[in-house]
């Protein structure tokens, strides 16, 4: 039986399929390509590409490939954007969300691993964020999630008296980083790593989107975390599903105590031995001041953990984008 993964070709859904094969377990890319590197697919691991709003070619995919459950990583993931964009937004996250769940009632394909966001909460009254505080979303992104989790909560309700009711589990996390492969790297326009390494390597100016957030420092707060951590977390859910062992319906992957932009350019000049005085440009739309989430139920049932330090995560994302560039 295999674990189909929608956006597989993608930078985090490539290590979550990277993670399942390394724990013997038979991962399956689903992908369009719209934002994904077809390269990024391990050699012998099956691809099916195409868009999870394609309701026949996803419900073929579980089928052709007994599929014992979906890691749903796809989506459009940019808060900033999704504020110019909403629709878009929403087609992708939660339409595709509602086709993969149809056509896995029609295939009888019963486990989920949702990619979920802590964008979910918003700007937070609180410190640290856990499980169950308050969902108040500050972009379409934050919301196209948040109905992501509502539609896993209410199929699993429907189906609870079914032959395949569904079992989920919903993963939250914010900024992800770093490379637990050098031949995979984060290819996206809009996250702060990218943004910062293109700047550099083409001989400029990295930018902080706002310094005057209510923060220490002025710039955002949140939770880095690994790539290489996040497609862990992701395989022991997918893991305890298909063991029929309880799982929450939500884990917060977080740091516990967060870093603010300001810091991460302090880590990415003394990591890349580049100096430089970071440029000041305006905010960003939809970026809350601070987030910072606990991860101590994911700890408790995922082995949840954070591996590497701030350093380490700047020289995995910097060495895997350098030698994408050899």
């Amino acid at each position: 039986m295999s674990w189909i993964v929608t956006g597989g070709a993608g930078y985090i859904g490539a290590h979550v399929v990277r993670a399942l094969a390394s724990a013997g377990m038979t991962p399956v890319v689903l992908d369009d390509l719209s934002s994904g590197v077809a390269p990024f697919v391990p050699e012998g691991v099956p691809f099916v590409r195409g868009s999870i709003l394609d309701r026949a070619l996803v419900e073929k995919a579980l089928r052709d490939h007994d599929a014992e459950g979906v890691i749903h990583v796809a989506g459009y993931k940019y808060a900033g954007v999704s504020v110019q964009r909403p629709l878009h937004t929403y087609a992708q996250n939660v339409e595709g969300t509602r086709i993969i769940l149809e056509a896995m009632e029609a295939a009888g394909v019963s486990n989920i691993v949702f990619s979920s966001s802590a964008a979910v909460f918003g700007t937070p009254d609180v410190a640290l964020v856990v499980e169950d505080t308050a969902k108040k979303p500050a972009s379409p992104y934050g919301e196209s999630k948040l109905i992501g989790e509502w539609l896993l909560r209410d199929q699993a309700i429907a189906t609870a008296d079914s032959a395949h009711p569904l079992r989920h589990t919903s993963l939250r996390y914010f900024n992800v980083v770093g490379s637990a492969d050098p031949t995979v790297y984060d290819v996206s326009p809009h996250n702060l790593f990218p943004i910062v390494f293109e700047a550099l390597l083409e001989g400029r100016t990295p930018k902080i989107f706002g310094d005057d957030y209510d923060t220490e420092d002025g710039t955002n707060v949140r939770d880095y975390v690994h790539v290489g951590d996040i497609a862990a977390a992701h395989v022991a859910a997918a893991q305890r599903l298909a063991d029929g062992r309880p799982i929450e319906t939500a884990y917060n992957l977080g740091s516990g105590d967060g870093l603010s932009v300001t810091q991460i350019m302090d880590a990415v000049a003394r990591v890349t031995g580049i100096d430089f005085t970071p440029e000041i440009g305006p905010r960003r739309p939809g970026d809350p001041d601070r987030i910072v989430a606990t991860g101590e139920l994911a700890a408790r049932d995922l082995d949840w953990t954070m591996r590497y330090t701030v350093d380490e995560m700047v020289r995995t994302g910097w060495e895997a984008r350098k030698a994408a560039s050899l």
